[in-house]
């Protein structure tokens, strides 16, 4: 097994498949051996139009093209590869190479990984990163690519998650009666519990038309994908409680081995240089959402929410119900915090 370190610390271990071994042993390059151009394939679920996309995928792809070492990425948006689950599968078997996930969804093949999904446990985007700089990141991740084979590459934050309803949400008394969707894992619906809503489980690629058809009457989402939907045509409140961090993590099946280490190099410097892009234009897409809608009036923007009631609630809540490991993971984050 062997561990790199990229630029912003995140630990990346690849674990050595016998074929990579007997190529090496036949003379190929010590970090993998490739023949001709390697195309990877890299899947997300956002829109072109999203910053994940822009200023994620799409640089990752534009970077590595620029290396110019025999390697092309080719990047399937808006879930054309399957939905996250599906996509996460296919990553694990090999039939996708590269995927842009959220922590939660990758809970699904390593539990302890949804913690960076619990409520409150970042501050911030630039919480987030400090995270990742540090050792109990490197554990974390190093411990899920022990138990799946899958390597990750980078992290960052795609915003902050708020409340969109179609009353004001100031404090947890407020989430009361509301049939709030949620996504469909262990930790979101751990966080609904500790923020005080009823949860309702809706995909994504359904969400639109369960709050048009009043399946439910809220969700939370971070202000980009908010947007991406158009979820201010079926929602008339915003309320800004930036209750979680949406964490993405760029993961990496087997073709990691297969790639040499030059490949290898450039693949993980076109990740750190979108690690390091794309909170930026988060922030940017943000700021102009939120002063388009406030201008429209498409939503009425609550900004007096009392953060401060929901957090310590939730923290009391997640204290209480995470188990020893999941404890340790959140104490780990929350420590990372100024």
């Amino acid at each position: 097994m062997t561990v790199r370190r990229n630029q912003r610390g995140i630990v990346v271990t690849a674990v050595v498949s016998l074929p990579v071994l007997l190529l090496a042993a036949c003379g190929g390059d010590a970090g993998g051996a490739s023949d001709g151009d390697v195309e990877i394939t890299l899947a997300h679920s956002y829109t072109e139009d999203q910053p994940q996309h822009r200023c994620g995928a799409q640089v990752i792809a534009d970077e590595v093209a620029a290396a110019d070492v025999g390697m092309t990425v080719e990047v399937f948006p808006a879930s054309q590869l399957g939905e996250d689950a599906d996509r996460i599968s296919s990553v694990v078997s090999g039939d996708i190479d590269m995927d842009i996930q959220g922590a939660s969804a990758l809970g699904a093949i390593y539990e302890p990984v949804s913690v960076l999904d619990a409520a409150y446990a970042f501050d911030d985007a630039d919480h987030l990163a400090r995270y990742f700089e540090g050792e109990a990141a490197d554990k974390l991740i190093d411990d899920f690519a022990a138990e799946t084979g899958v390597s990750t590459l980078g992290a960052w934050s795609a915003g902050m998650r708020q409340f969109t309803a179609n009353e004001p949400i100031r404090e947890p008394e407020d989430l009361e009666g509301i049939r709030m969707r949620f996504p469909d894992s262990p930790q979101f619906l751990m966080n609904a519990k500790a923020l005080g809503a009823d949860a309702t489980e809706v995909a994504y690629e359904e969400l639109f038309l369960a709050l048009q058809q009043g399946t439910v009457d809220g969700q939370e989402n971070p202000i980009v994908n908010i947007d991406a939907i158009s979820l201010d045509e079926v929602q008339d409140y915003i309320s800004l409680s930036s209750h979680q961090a949406n964490s993405n993590l760029v993961i990496i099946g087997e073709v990691w081995d297969e790639l040499s280490t030059e490949q290898q190099d450039a693949l993980q410097a076109a990740v750190d240089k979108a690690v390091e892009e794309v909170p930026g234009c988060v922030e940017e897409d943000e700021a102009a959402t939120l002063a388009e809608w406030k201008e429209s009036g498409a939503l009425e923007v609550v900004d007096d929410v009392d953060v401060e009631a929901f957090r310590t609630q939730v923290d009391s809540y997640l204290r209480d119900n995470f188990d020893q490991e999941q404890l340790a993971i959140y104490e780990g984050i929350r420590e990372a915090a100024e």
